[in-house]
């Protein structure tokens, strides 16, 4: 073996000495360092695994989302809530006209309602858009154009009890990479109507209660199939128009006849005692003869999103203020 060739083989070893030694060293770090970093790999892998994902919209449509959104559209206010109380309000890049909750959302763009301004949503080129049944039976062609440009544009239904808000949050939630922030919203909704419920138990008079959701002359009313008929009925509260479905308009005559312990307005009237006390008729009903004309909130009985809970919780307190206060 030749002087030049025992000169490369000493180098060759010396450097394999050198990284035998870096290995050993990288192995003996402390034991608490290497638990932090197997802690954030696991961190990023639970992050990349959420997508690409697959989801089954409310209109029955597979939609797979590749990777983790990074603006979105919504054209819905319930929608809009749902999405900000998962902690997406950053990617919130437009939202519909009639969008006032959270506050952050009134200074989001507004991308129109059941008639969408399909030229603006195309120029903001959100990675998904969240729109109704509504928007999928009627505007087919424009959620298409959507889909065409690369847009992930999923369905959310109608909702008419909590149950069917919780699979909307739940969805939304596996759509935007934010599971855990919705599986943590529901528990927090579910725990709290059942405590209202709990609660109810010590109710040994049911009241009456009479909701109105517009004021005379056209009188609108929630009965079965409402998230108004499941909150009454979860703090032991007789919906007066119970007998009834859905919204429906009955005559101030009718409204007499069931002479409810409890009148529930939605409206916000300034002068909401005045206005219905002196209706002609009205004097003897046990709601108004014992001053219990409350009002609520509407958005917070009818909106299908997070707080309805803070629904079902006030009408508790005006209900039956006794138990729940």
């Amino acid at each position: 073996m030749t002087k030049q060739m025992l000169k490369s083989f000493g180098f060759l070893c010396f450097i394999l000495f050198l990284m035998a030694a870096i290995l050993v060293g990288c192995g003996t770090t402390d034991s608490g360092n290497q638990q932090d970093n197997a802690a954030t790999t696991e961190t990023q892998n639970d992050s990349v695994a959420e997508f690409p994902v697959t989801i089954i919209d409310d209109a029955g449509r597979e939609v797979t989302i590749e990777e983790e959104p990074k603006s979105i559209v919504s054209i819905q206010a319930s929608i809009t809530e749902i999405s900000y109380a998962l902690g997406l309000g950053d990617k919130m890049v437009g939202v519909s006209d009639w969008c006032n909750y959270p506050e952050e959302a009134l200074s989001v763009d507004k991308v129109g309602g059941q008639d969408m301004n399909a030229e603006l949503i195309l120029t903001l080129l959100p990675d998904i858009v969240l729109v109704t049944d509504y928007h999928h039976r009627n505007h087919e062609g424009i959620l298409n154009q959507f889909e065409e440009v690369g847009m992930n544009v999923i369905v959310i239904g109608s909702k008419s009890n909590f149950d069917e808000v919780y699979d909307s949050i739940e969805l939304i939630g596996k759509s935007t990479g934010t599971s855990k922030n919705a599986e943590e919203i529901i528990t927090d909704m579910k725990q709290r109507h059942k405590e209202l419920k709990e609660k109810a138990k010590a109710v040994t008079d049911q009241k009456k209660v009479w909701v109105e959701v517009s004021p005379a002359p056209d009188i609108f009313t929630t009965g079965k199939g409402t998230f108004m008929h499941e909150m009454l009925e979860s703090i032991e509260a007789i919906n007066a128009a119970g007998d009834q479905e859905g919204w429906v308009m009955l005559t101030e005559e009718e409204i007499v006849q069931l002479n409810p312990d409890v009148i529930i307005t939605t409206y916000h009237l300034e002068n909401l005692q005045g206005e219905i006390t002196s209706r002609q008729g009205w004097a003897d009903v046990s709601a108004v003869k014992n001053g219990q004309i409350f009002d609520v909130e509407s958005d917070t009985v009818i909106r299908p999103g997070p707080r309805l809970i803070e629904g079902v919780e006030t009408l508790a307190k005006q209900i039956y203020p006794e138990i729940f206060e």
